[in-house]
């Protein structure tokens, strides 16, 4: 697969600079990967906000089926789900059912779960996945990077020695070695 990585030289396009900066419309010898993908997500489309009708996609995906709403597990007040555009292998949101915003407005029951899923989370992916390592967290509003800033939910992202390799940090593209349905099976196998 490394030839694949190789920066190829076409012998008909015109030299150019390894930057590209020299004109940076001519094909150069860096090679792409390119995630479109991710396109709706980073413009925002099928994201509720007060201007539009969009349903709240984490009030809609408990009421289907789990495996196709990528649910690894659902509790009394909260549940916990794949992201969509994960940071990492792996990378759950725990989701309260009731739609609320705020750290300071959910209720003892639901912050209890929430706390007790994010640990069972941890359990899970460290035997699935052998993860060493885990960012948590929750973004408060738009303002502080919440996707869906109407809804609250925590993020628990696995890490690994060496997973931030020159792909994210150079490329700016995420290679993900496993499907999300493949994951979210994993995940539920080992849910404790």
């Amino acid at each position: 697969m490394t030839e694949h990585l190789q920066p190829q030289h076409d012998p008909d396009l015109p030299s150019q600079s390894i930057s590209g900066v020299d004109d940076p419309g001519l094909v150069d010898m860096w090679q792409r990967l390119w995630t479109p993908h991710r396109m709706p997500y980073l413009r925002g489309e099928n994201r509720p906000t007060a201007a539009n009708d969009v349903t709240c996609p984490f009030c809609r995906v408990p009421q289907g089926d789990d495996v196709q709403g990528l649910i690894v597990a659902r509790g009394q007040h909260t549940y916990a789900v794949l992201n969509l555009y994960p940071y990492n292998p792996g990378h759950l949101l725990v989701c309260t059912y009731r739609h609320v915003a705020d750290y300071i407005d959910i209720t003892k029951d639901e912050r209890e779960e929430m706390a007790e899923f994010t640990q069972k989370a941890i359990r899970a992916i460290k035997t699935s996945s052998g993860a060493i390592g885990f960012n948590l967290g929750m973004n408060q509003s738009s303002v502080a990077g919440a996707g869906i800033a109407p809804h609250i939910h925590q993020h628990i992202v696995p890490r690994w020695l060496g997973d931030a390799n020159f792909m994210p940090i150079i490329g700016q593209t995420k290679v993900l070695p496993a499907l999300l349905d493949q994951t979210r099976e994993l995940l539920a196998d080992n849910w404790d």
